[in-house]
């Protein structure tokens, strides 16, 4: 055999066992979903102390407030009324996660006292 020909053998022989261990590889599985947590909401500003000039969704959970993205204080009822966000801190079931400190919901469901 000529040299060139061991070398393709050898390739080959090494692209099959990479294949094969590729093949073999057990998938990531991904974490088992979080059942909703309870968590307080409110407006941000008006009763979180957060930073910004108008009036935004955001939860508490853990003695730390995050701003909400995925619905918005409009979605939850008049923000100003006597028992709205920017007036009342409401009881809320939310699923999601933090993402570059602000709470990305995936689930948001106001409760009502």
């Amino acid at each position: 055999m000529k040299t060139s020909q061991h070398a393709r053998i050898i390739a080959h022989l090494i692209l099959a066992a990479a294949l094969a261990l590729s093949a073999c590889a057990s998938p990531k599985q991904s974490a088992p979903p979080e059942p909703p947590r309870l968590v307080e909401a409110s407006c941000g500003q008006c009763n979180f102390d957060l930073p910004g000039d108008g009036c935004d969704l955001a939860i508490r959970m853990d003695a730390k407030a995050y701003f909400v993205d995925g619905t918005s204080i409009d979605e939850h009822g008049d923000a100003h009324a006597a028992d709205g966000m920017c007036n009342a801190i409401r009881k809320a079931h939310v699923e999601g996660h933090v993402l570059e400190g602000r709470f990305q919901a995936t689930f948001f469901e106001l409760l009502h006292d």
